[in-house]
């Protein structure tokens, strides 16, 4: 791919350039900064109807270019099929304190050795639609930005991942799920694929072995084949490949021996949502909301985004509101209790904190996370805090620090996809707004 502005700019009009153009702006020079790229001050989707020039749209896959992702990302449901992940009838659980303002203004110094910054830079350069912070399950500081309110369902990308492998953690921990059996125990239909000799843990851990690239700048890499089976990206007219996830799952191939390398993989997640509709004979909405949606006294339903087969896109299809998602990470913090309830199992969460294998984790795309691992989909820090985290790429994130007993949520639209892009910056700020916090 030639790396001319005027060429990316023509590139960029290709349905499956969409993800290329948006990594390409991100290494820009000078991209558009959060205020200059607000989306209610750009105007985007505004008239009756908007002009042509302020037009999202899910043909074009404008909806994933930068900066109309700045708007998309807190309306994705106007571009996908989804539906519902019921409440329940019960009452909200009502989240108590007030938001200090002054916790902005608290400094840190970001990994990569810059300078110092204050809480409210940090937001501001992680392009932060939304944040909220609790602090023994009150709410320390809450903020949104652009179009995101606190009533808005945005997007979670792969934050989704976590509460798939919790549904999964909880089906092992109540023994309907084997983590050492095969995956194609539950699922036979996996036989002839890569996953053939993974086992459930390697599949929740992201060590399956399958043949199966993420890498964003590669046009031939499989997240294209995989994204465009699903129906996320419109297909071309020449497509010929799967149609929905559950198909593409079956064409990958083997490139390692499951276990023995951690490799970020959307597509093991899909395998786990797969492997929970499954065993508890429910899609994966229907699930989370009888298990923890419906118990955790959220505020509004849950959206998730589907697949072409009406498939629950597990690897990063859910949308909900900040402070819901805080209490999703409350509950995670105080061990699964929550609402008056226990909603998931104690065994279950004590599992996803205890980590996976740090040696296995270890490889060069995860520098930034020394010491870390990844178990059941959670991103595990092994500190001394015992942080660990729900983790989507363009910013979205759980941070949950059970020692200084805080939950940060927070949703953004980062131009570049991967973390790497806002790590240095924000691991230290969620470190620091909790040692923060722990001082009172």
């Amino acid at each position: 791919m030639r790396s001319k502005t005027a060429t990316l700019t023509v590139t960029c009009t290709a349905i499956a350039a969409a993800f290329l153009c948006l990594s390409a702006a991100a290494q820009s020079p000078a991209p558009l900064d959060a205020a200059a790229s607000d989306p209610a001050v750009m105007g985007w989707m505004k008239g009756a109807p908007p002009p042509a020039d302020k037009t999202i749209q899910r043909a074009d896959a404008s909806y994933y270019k930068f900066p109309q992702t700045r708007w998309s990302f807190s309306n994705w449901s106007q571009f996908m099929p989804t539906h519902s992940v019921w409440r329940g009838e019960g009452a909200v659980a009502k989240l108590s304190g007030a938001s200090d303002g002054k916790l902005e203004q608290l400094h840190f110094k970001p990994m990569n050795g810059g300078q110092d910054m204050t809480v409210a830079q940090a937001l501001a350069a992680g392009y932060t639609d939304s944040v909220v912070v609790l602090h023994k399950g009150k709410i320390a500081y809450e903020r949104y930005w652009g179009v995101t309110s606190a009533h808005t369902q945005h997007i979670a990308m792969s934050v989704t991942k976590s509460f798939v492998g919790t549904l999964a953690a909880t089906l092992i921990a109540e023994g309907k799920l084997d983590p050492k059996a095969l995956v194609t125990q539950y699922i036979p239909e996996l036989k002839e694929s890569g996953f053939a000799q993974a086992t459930v843990q390697d599949v929740l851990d992201m060590t399956s072995g399958v043949r199966f690239s993420e890498n964003y700048a590669d046009p031939k890499a499989e997240i294209w084949t995989y994204v465009r089976a699903g129906g996320i990206l419109p297909r071309p007219a020449d497509y010929s490949g799967p149609t929905n996830f559950y198909d593409f799952a079956k064409t990958v191939d083997k490139a390692n021996e499951p276990g023995s390398t951690f490799a970020y993989q959307t597509v093991n997640s899909d395998v786990a949502g797969w492997l929970v509709r499954r065993v508890s004979g429910k899609n994966v909405g229907e699930l989370l909301s009888e298990r923890i949606w419906s118990k955790l006294g959220a505020e509004r339903d849950g959206i998730f985004a589907l697949d072409s087969a009406g498939n629950e896109f597990a690897g990063g299809g859910l949308n909900v509101t900040t402070r819901d998602l805080a209490r999703f990470g409350e509950m995670m913090r105080l061990d699964g209790r929550y609402n008056g309830q226990v909603i998931v199992p104690k065994a279950a969460v004590d599992s996803i904190r205890a980590g996976g294998n740090r040696e296995v984790f270890a490889t060069p795309a995860n520098a930034l996370l020394k010491g870390w691992s990844y178990k059941d989909m959670w991103w595990i820090s092994h500190d001394d805090h015992g942080a660990y985290m729900a983790r989507g790429v363009h910013g979205q994130a759980i941070y949950i620090d059970p020692k200084a007993q805080v939950v940060i949520a927070r949703f953004a639209s980062h131009p570049a996809a991967a973390n790497s892009a806002s790590d240095p910056v924000m691991l230290p700020m969620y470190r620091a707004i909790s040692d923060e916090l722990m001082q009172h």
